[in-house]
């Protein structure tokens, strides 16, 4: 699976999981400050699995019904760079498809 972290994700976040093994590229480090219709187009573009904390994707895709690749919105407590390493490790190393799914992740809970 390929992803791109969304700018609200930070750098570190998206550097660990690289070093990790995963194919993700990052909005920040590749076109900062774009529109979420840009972030989507790309992530589309390339088949990449979209990693944001923004819930106006949910509005995007569920009501505007914008073609996704696949989005991972995290509405996490705590929002520490830590945090954010731990669930999406443990997420992403799971069985589950993120291909052309929408899945929320908390703390504890998918």
């Amino acid at each position: 699976m390929k992803f791109v972290a969304d700018e609200n994700l930070g750098i570190q976040v998206p550097k660990f999981l690289r070093k990790s093994g995963f194919d993700i590229i990052s909005v920040s480090e590749f076109a900062p400050g774009i529109t979420d219709y840009g972030v989507l187009e790309i992530a589309n573009e390339e088949k990449r699995i979209l990693i944001t904390l923004d819930k106006d994707f949910g509005e995007l895709v569920f009501k505007e019904r914008l073609i996704h690749s696949g989005v991972i919105l995290l509405r996490l407590k705590d929002e520490s760079v830590e945090n954010k390493k731990r669930v999406l490790l443990k997420v992403l190393t799971s069985n589950m498809k993120f291909q052309g799914k929408f899945v929320v992740i908390s703390d504890n809970d998918i």
